[in-house]
């Protein structure tokens, strides 16, 4: 896990930024810093404003108010003097041209470029780089945007849904070369709806909601901002459902078979009233929430709380 860098060295910083389109509030006063090395998750549901920010962050829209400062100056000069790439999940691959071709392109636009060959093995795309780009199936292509966004010494990268339509083994192989490019100290921001990927990778994890930051913390510090832990328990003969969703502290309660699956705010307390129903548990669990269940208990508590 590395160690932020301090807040003058910030490679983005968003001070107060609000985008609308129409009555739609997108991004609801942004306020949060990135810094170099970190790898970073961008969470939320659909609707929650992450593509607006992404595009706020690459200068693609203008915000309303505040401000979006890459590495000290607008997103388009850090863009146009190299320092950020950029792999997103709107807009095509250019037709007729093979994979080399492209990546070629790139590189020679790239103010600071890498090596080809380098380009294409480092994505995982150098079998492929003579077939023409048309031709290519959904997890190739993933693979070629990602070598677009790495074409030179980018100082900070930026993907949008990256693994999406990749398999298992390409994934992984995605994300060891990401972690290698944060190791070099760039700093990566990615979002995702593959919530093991952010607990697995990131070092940071920010959760948007409605275009509001909600939780701002490693992946551990989001599960226990939940405040919530799981329960989980087989019972034998017949389980009275009613009995058991008046428990205290619950949060939710399953019942598949004999197997029962609850979260509670106070896990103790309710373990200790299960007792006293006079039901024996077997294989009884109690552990934190993962962060998938975290992140829709934080969302859902925030739904209510402005409902």
């Amino acid at each position: 896990m590395k160690t932020p860098a301090p807040a003058a060295t910030a490679v983005v910083a968003f001070a107060n930024v609000t985008k609308s389109y129409g009555t739609v509030r997108a991004v609801d006063g942004l306020t949060l810093d990135l810094h170099p090395g970190e790898t970073v998750a961008l969470l939320g549901p659909n609707g929650a404003g992450k593509s607006s920010a992404l595009d706020l962050l690459l200068g693609l829209r203008t915000p309303d108010t505040g401000t979006v400062t890459v590495f000290g100056s607008t997103p388009q000069g850090a863009i146009a003097t190299g320092h950020v790439g950029a792999m997103l999940q709107t807009g095509g691959l250019m037709e007729g041209v093979k994979v080399r071709e492209i990546v070629k392109l790139a590189c020679d636009l790239h103010p600071r470029p890498h090596p080809v060959e380098e380009v294409l093995d480092r994505a995982g795309i150098a079998q492929v780089a003579d077939r023409m780009v048309d031709k290519l199936s959904g997890g190739q292509e993933q693979r070629v945007r990602f070598a677009l966004a790495t074409a030179g010494a980018n100082d900070l990268i930026v993907l949008d849904e990256p693994t999406t339509g990749m398999d298992v083994t390409a994934r992984q192989a995605f994300w060891s070369t990401m972690r290698e490019e944060a190791g070099r100290g760039r700093t990566v921001l990615f979002a995702t709806h593959y919530l093991e990927e952010a607990d697995a990778i990131a070092d940071r994890v920010l959760v948007l909601h409605k275009g509001r930051l909600l939780a701002d913390g490693t992946a551990a510090e989001i599960k226990a901002k939940a405040g919530a832990r799981r329960i989980a328990f087989d019972l034998e003969g017949p389980i009275d459902e009613r009995a058991l969703g008046g428990l205290p502290f619950l949060s939710s309660l399953t019942v598949s078979g004999t197997t029962v699956r609850m979260q509670s705010h106070d896990a103790d307390a309710t373990v200790h009233a299960l007792y006293g129903l006079g039901l024996y548990p077997r294989n009884l669990e109690v552990a934190g929430l993962g962060l998938e269940q975290a992140f829709v208990a934080i969302t859902e508590a925030e739904e209510a709380r402005t409902a």
